[in-house]
């Protein structure tokens, strides 16, 4: 898969599956845009970005996803620092799990930001040059869980299959311009947010991955670059689901 002359913006990029998406452009020939809220972290993705491949362009955009003034600067700054948007990965999310009963408004509120309307703001940003240039891929980070669903993560199962929704929608509308949009469901990948699960609950996804092991952000990173290459032209409005053979 080759990117040369191409540029790839992730957001969520400042650690785990975000950072290896980018890397795994960079590795590729793109120049990469990476949006998150920490900027030392945004700059150790850029390190790791510059390792892959010294020449590489890479411009640090600390904002956040959930707000739509802020994507729809980002997205210009891409434009004016790198000439082009050729690919888009809403990556941001967030989880914070707890029985409906007894859900927060206010945490509630702050996944739908994170997860879902990130990812509309992002998508509608994008898809302007995109349409224009006529061509372009978008994707989504989704998850199994927004698939199958999950006790005690109702608003991030919500949050998530919201996404594939939006990614099929969206796949209609622009595809006609040769904008493809695809979501990817990632099940258990060892990342800073699932490190904090309890135990008994990594066993037993554990037990029932017929691969026998949690995936890695890798892992994910070579099945969005591989929507995002000519070898997946003919791929759009998919879920693309990376779990080890968990929900089979």
């Amino acid at each position: 898969m080759s990117f040369a002359g191409r540029v790839a913006l992730v957001t969520g990029a400042s650690r785990g599956i975000g950072r290896a998406i980018a890397v795994g452009f960079a590795a590729g020939g793109a120049d990469v845009a990476l949006v998150g809220r920490d900027e030392a972290a945004l700059e150790g993705t850029a390190a790791e970005v510059r390792a892959a491949r010294a020449e590489a362009r890479v411009v640090t955009l600390q904002a956040d996803a959930a707000d739509s003034s802020q994507v729809e600067a980002f997205v210009t700054r891409t434009q004016d620092e790198l000439g082009r948007v050729d690919f888009a990965v809403a990556n941001a999310g967030q989880a914070v799990d707890g029985l409906i009963v007894r859900a927060k408004p206010a945490d509630i509120d702050r996944m739908l930001d994170v997860n879902l309307k990130s990812a509309f703001f992002l998508v509608a940003a994008a898809a302007r040059p995109m349409m224009k240039q006529r061509s372009g891929s978008i994707v989504l980070i989704s998850s199994i869980v927004g698939l199958a669903g999950n006790a005690g993560q109702a608003a991030y199962a919500a949050s998530k299959a919201g996404l594939i929704g939006l990614a099929k929608s969206v796949a209609k509308e622009l595809g006609p311009r040769n904008v493809r949009v695809n979501a990817v469901a990632p099940g258990l990948i060892d990342t800073a947010m699932t490190d904090a699960m309890p135990e008994k609950a990594r066993a037993h996804y554990l037990a029932t991955i017929p691969l026998g092991r949690a995936g890695s952000p890798e892992d994910v990173s070579g099945v969005v670059t591989f929507l995002c290459s000519d070898a997946a032209r003919y791929v759009t409005g998919q879920t693309i689901v990376v779990d080890g053979g968990f929900l089979m």
